[in-house]
């Protein structure tokens, strides 16, 4: 039987989704066809139809998992105004329930320690992942009052995020509850006074 098109572009956007979990749950260096495959609802003889190696599902993946994050910020941001964007996004970039999810959320801390060894394709997804979404928060930033005569948005939202994954990556690592949450509410303290959103 001959699927079109549309099949098979939504077909490959499911293995991406479940790839995009699997790699948050272990990392890309034990993200396995056949499991992602099976993930999907699918048989690993497939896999061929919708990517030329595994490198190129790595690849992929990663890219998928930046749209996810995009997606994610673009939601919040939605009928928002700027401050309240990204207020919003300090608050669910730092919470407890992003913290503990293991197939969700923002890939930078999935990915960071592994960037460095993945495959050239992947690394380039991954530099234009984190560009984008510094963009993001740097357009956010740009939108309030308070920051508009910054000189430099795009170097404010870089630290800003980096902020970010390295509370979030510290708390995730923390094994006292009470100190894994104290991490992430410095933080979000932090940030919402240094960005004048308080």
């Amino acid at each position: 039987m001959r699927y079109g098109a549309e099949h098979k572009t939504e077909t490959r956007r499911r293995v991406l989704i479940e790839a995009a979990k699997a790699m948050r749950e272990a990392g890309p260096h034990r993200l396995g066809v056949a499991d992602v495959m099976a993930r999907a609802g699918l048989t690993h003889g497939g896999f061929y139809a919708h990517f030329k190696s595994r490198d190129d599902l790595v690849a992929a993946t990663v890219g998928q998992m930046f749209c996810e994050g995009q997606a994610q910020l673009d939601r919040l941001a939605r009928d928002r105004a700027p401050a309240d964007a990204m207020a919003a996004y300090i608050d669910f970039y730092l919470s407890a329930a992003h913290r503990d999810s293991r197939t969700a959320g923002c890939p930078l801390p999935h990915l960071a320690a592994d960037a460095p060894r993945l495959g050239p394709d992947a690394r380039a997804g991954f530099a234009a992942g984190l560009e984008a979404l510094t963009a993001g928060l740097a357009g956010l930033l740009g939108g309030f009052a308070q920051h508009q005569a910054s000189p430099d948005p795009e170097t404010e939202a870089g630290s800003v995020l980096a902020e970010l994954v390295g509370a979030l990556s510290l708390a995730r690592a923390e094994t006292d509850p009470a100190r894994s949450d104290a991490i992430l509410a410095r933080s979000r303290t932090s940030l919402r006074r240094r960005l004048l959103l308080e």
